[in-house]
């Protein structure tokens, strides 16, 4: 809930850990109190956006004490979390919460048509109103894109970028497999936050890998040009919720990677896979394995990630970038008063929990 400094009017309900679910479940308690503090602000509010499930119960809670349930509630998911396909006690817990309150919402935005066809519809039985919102490229300076294949790589190496947040022992697994299979014919280079919880022995692996290379952090959109034009492809592959979240996510990655003609690289029975397959975004394996993408690496010829690179550039820009149009089809969604809110021009009446 608490975060970077932002240019709005801003209410703070307090910070929220990564799991340690217990403490998350009093955090929000706490919010309540600060939420009727700040009535005001979500009483003159036309729609509230929750953006997971934790801020939908906040949101939900707000409507009904502050609003007298008038307000439009949009529940917004950007990944199916763990907890909601467990198949435990646990899982049944958290899958009926949802539930709950998909029935309460006005509309449901997703990131990705995955969520819905895999999760949504099928798990949780949800037939109301959905929009897909993808998660691309979304800053006011935006980076100018190449006009043509400027790769800033070694003729006689292929760079193999893995950019985001590093949180994926399976692909560090993966990547560290081609390094040992490819040796000098290969450079994996790492661009990202480590979330050590996650990959505690990333250390260890690249002092075991001369061909793995971590950069450290990276400012965003500034450093994204000099990212992807250092790579000949990059890994957009999640491995770490195999037969969930992501095998069914539109990671950002594809969209940055993209606008600045880089090829992607994924396993092509995830979302992912499919997608790079239908608008020609790059390559896929058929496994998540070494040897798959060793494989792969050794088949297609440089040039053919060149060919890709002069596909990429030569789309538009809205295949990868969000613009207003974007956002006001997606308010236009919401049921009721949202064309009279767009038509208006009262974007800025919205909270964001």
């Amino acid at each position: 809930m608490s975060g970077e400094p932002v240019s709005w009017p801003n209410v703070d309900l307090g910070d929220m850990p990564n799991e340690k679910f217990a403490t998350r479940i009093l955090r929000l308690l706490r919010a309540i109190p600060r939420l009727i503090a700040h009535r005001k602000a979500l009483t003159d509010a036309e729609i509230i956006i929750a953006r997971n499930l934790d801020m939908l119960a906040l949101a939900w809670i707000a409507r009904v004490l502050l609003s007298g349930g008038e307000t439009k509630l949009v529940y917004e998911s950007l990944d199916i979390h763990g907890l909601l396909t467990r198949t435990d006690r646990v899982g049944r817990l958290m899958r009926s919460a949802e539930r709950f309150f998909l029935k309460r919402i006005d509309l449901l935005w997703t990131s990705s048509p995955g969520f819905l066809r895999n999760f949504f519809v099928p798990v949780q039985g949800y037939d109301g109103p959905h929009f897909v919102i993808e998660n691309k490229l979304w800053f006011e300076n935006v980076p100018a894109r190449p006009r043509e294949i400027d790769r800033v790589t070694v003729e006689d190496r292929f760079t193999l970028g893995w950019v985001g947040s590093i949180r994926c022992a399976a692909s560090l697994e993966v990547l560290a497999g081609v390094a040992d299979r490819l040796g000098r014919s290969i450079e994996i280079a790492v661009h990202g936050t480590v979330h050590h919880h996650a990959v505690p022995d990333f250390e260890g692996v690249l002092r075991r890998h001369e061909r793995m290379t971590y950069h450290g952090p990276y400012a965003y959109p500034d450093d994204l040009a000099s990212i992807y034009l250092g790579c000949d492809a990059v890994w957009a592959q999640y491995l770490w919720q195999r037969g969930g979240n992501s095998d069914w996510l539109l990671p950002n990655r594809i969209y940055e990677a993209g606008w600045f003609g880089c090829p992607c690289i994924a396993v092509a029975d995830t979302e992912t896979g499919r997608r790079i397959v239908r608008d020609g975004l790059g390559f896929v394996v058929d496994q998540a394995t070494p040897e798959a993408l060793v494989a792969l690496l050794n088949k297609q010829p440089r040039s053919a990630f060149g060919e890709v690179s002069k596909r990429l550039l030569s789309m538009p820009e809205e295949r990868f970038r969000l613009d207003v149009s974007d956002i006001t089809a997606a308010l236009q969604a919401i049921p009721g008063k949202a064309d009279e809110i767009v038509g208006n021009g009262q974007q800025d009446s919205v909270a964001n929990p």
